[in-house]
């Protein structure tokens, strides 16, 4: 994975953006875009928009929800497999103190997401750093203290200081249009054309930078192995989905007002006050939010 160094040169070389702040939603093992329809996710952690259930696959249907989203125009929904510290309780989840979704190089987008547009980011499944690519840019770090290594599972080595863990993801930022499949542009330094595959178009690139506080679930931190794990494996199975919610007219919006290649940017649009109300599980008879109750139900 890559190293904090390397994380803050990254940092350094992006383009236009915007970021969004979003609140944590619930804990539910369901994955309406890998695994629609079924009750047999692994756990995931939903923030943002609280319409969405096993089935949601579409704005429209993000539209009549309650959001979390600091801009009242992005009722989008994202999520990412849940955290859990092992310590004498057993498994204990860590949601994000902090979610941050940014939307990065604005300036190089040709078009903004297309209604329905959804993504999903990350390999569930890896186990190791060689399953990763590093177009992700998928790491985890400790936000404050010294520079650590990783453990054997992809997490650092020893526990962060005042317990803050932080990892990011960068998603696809091409599109098709008319399949609305996605995939990544080349690298960064290929100039003067989009350098998005065949028949895509640019789009801004959303990147999730996730921050947890472990200091409750572990208040003596580690040292070598680290007591964590996601509901999907180890570090290296950290992922991402998400469902485009933005209003139209904000979509664009965020390419026109891009206007400054390294600063933060406004995106305005329809709606200029917050929703009053309060989000909440629109399914709350199904499913499960206990990780054990949720093993059984994906091996039922």
């Amino acid at each position: 994975m890559l190293t904090t160094a390397l994380l803050l040169a990254t940092a350094g070389t992006v383009q236009g953006y915007t970021l969004v702040n979003s609140e944590y939603i619930m804990r539910k093992n369901i994955d309406s875009i890998v695994q629609p329809g079924k009750y047999t996710s692994h756990m995931h952690s939903f923030f943002g928009n609280d319409a969405v259930n096993l089935n949601t696959s579409t704005t429209e249907e993000l539209m009549s929800g309650c959001a979390t989203n600091d801009n009242p125009n992005d009722l989008s929904v994202y999520w990412h497999p849940t955290l859990y510290a092992k310590n004498d309780s057993g498994l204990v989840p860590i949601e994000a103190r902090y979610f941050k979704a940014y939307y990065n190089e604005v300036d190089s987008a040709e078009i903004p997401f297309p209604t329905d547009f959804k993504a999903v980011a990350g390999n569930a499944s890896a186990s190791t750093e060689d399953e990763l690519d590093e177009l992700w840019t998928m790491s985890w770090w400790c936000e404050y203290g010294p520079e650590t290594t990783a453990d054997s599972n992809g997490w650092p080595d020893s526990g962060c200081e005042i317990g803050r863990l932080q990892t990011q993801l960068r998603f696809p930022d091409c599109v098709n249009t008319d399949t609305l499949d996605t995939g990544y542009s080349s690298r960064a330094w290929l100039q003067n054309d989009n350098r998005c595959p065949d028949g895509m178009k640019r789009i801004p690139q959303l990147r999730f930078s996730v921050r947890f506080d472990t200091s409750e679930a572990l208040p003596d931190g580690w040292s070598g192995e680290a007591p964590l794990q996601l509901a999907s494996g180890n570090a290296y199975s950290f992922h991402g989905d998400f469902i485009n919610g933005w209003l139209p007219e904000a979509a664009e919006t965020m390419l026109e007002e891009a206007s400054d290649k390294r600063e933060f940017q406004t995106v305005t649009g329809p709606r200029t006050e917050m929703a009053d109300c309060t989000p909440e599980d629109v399914d709350p008879d199904n499913g499960t939010s206990d990780y054990e109750e949720s093993l059984r139900m994906m091996e039922a």
